[in-house]
């Protein structure tokens, strides 16, 4: 079996339709949804502001805290069990890791950045999706920062390269690889780069060209929602 055309109709190096916007949570410090195909993230912002108690500070820089949360019918199959779980804190701290690289914490002494990432709806690729919504609510919030993060999935299904894998082709029957990829726009520099599946080094360097060209996209629609705001304002 030979997987020569997408399931949803897609070219390989194509990304589901993207729409994002800044300044969707009102009473947040910083906020923003990023949408792509069926997957939504709306990530809101508080702080920098004292963290307490006090013996948690640290006097030379704030502390980045990610809190990731799918909603219980936001995903395929199963309802999703409320409240936090062994993955739901493993990938906060994925997301955490990939934004601390653009985040200069060292401004905001003895302080915490809360961040906060709900999914209402998931058709794969959320922790990618998140990174994105993040990275514009962070810059909505008015945190220095040195580059904007876009993420994208690349990886393979049975013998094909292809970009921002949806559920189906993730569960596709036959060899899959999900390889979740973050990339800073102006160094090109990874921040994030995980695996889940047998994949080829030609075809991982390959994916790699594949998500830095997708992130490049990301990023005017990242760029956009912010300027967006400040027309509208």
């Amino acid at each position: 079996m030979s997987y020569n055309k997408r399931l949803d109709g897609r070219k390989m190096d194509e990304l589901r339709p993207m729409e994002a916007k800044a300044g969707v949570i009102k009473r947040a410090d910083g906020s923003a949804y990023f949408k792509i195909g069926n997957t939504w993230a709306y990530a809101a912002v508080y702080g920098p502001r004292n963290l307490y108690p006090k013996f948690k500070q640290d006097p030379s820089r704030a502390i980045l805290r990610v809190n990731y949360n799918m909603l219980p019918f936001s995903g395929h199959g199963n309802r999703v069990r409320p409240g936090g779980n062994r993955r739901s804190k493993e990938l906060s701290l994925v997301i955490e890791k990939a934004l601390l690289p653009v985040l200069n914490l060292s401004d905001f002494p003895n302080s915490v950045i809360d961040l906060f990432i709900e999914f209402p709806q998931t058709d794969a690729g959320t922790r990618c999706a998140g990174i994105c919504a993040a990275s514009i609510a962070l810059a909505d919030a008015g945190i220095a920062m040195k580059d904007m993060v876009a993420s994208v999935s690349v990886g393979r299904v049975d013998n094909a390269v292809v970009v921002d894998l949806n559920y189906d082709e993730e569960a596709y029957d036959a060899p899959v690889a999900d390889v979740p990829v973050a990339i800073l726009h102006r160094s090109k520099e990874i921040s994030l780069l995980q695996m889940d599946g047998d994949i080829t080094e030609e075809q991982l360097l390959k994916g790699l060209e594949m998500a830095e060209k997708a992130c490049d996209k990301i990023h005017e629609v990242q760029v956009k929602a912010l300027k967006a705001k400040y027309v509208e304002e």
